[in-house]
């Protein structure tokens, strides 16, 4: 499998950027970074924020160069949280021990 994808963006380059190899262009794609951010809340749902981070200009170029785009900023996606039943409170000033 990872032969296959080797080989397609090998062929993908000589089309679109002649002269970039496919272990230089993963080199580039290893900085960009892409997280799921899950934040719990009061009533145990949680909101899951799919972020990354913003390419360098350089990755910006290939990703134009290449015909790619970054998925899109989705807003906040609630789920349900597994832990609903035993959620952890923290307690903050001004609230009562538990």
């Amino acid at each position: 499998m990872a032969y296959c994808l080797h080989v397609t963006l090998a062929r993908r380059l000589h089309a679109l950027a002649p002269g970039l190899t496919p272990r230089s262009v993963l080199e580039k794609f290893a900085a960009m970074q892409m997280i799921d951010v899950h934040l719990p809340t009061t009533d145990g749902r949680e909101l899951v924020l799919t972020r990354y981070t913003e390419p360098e200009p350089e990755l910006s170029l290939l990703l134009n160069k290449l015909k790619l785009e970054l998925p899109a900023r989705t807003t906040p996606q609630n789920h349900r949280c597994a832990c609903a039943a035993d959620p952890v409170v923290v307690p903050t000033f001004g609230s009562p021990p538990q």
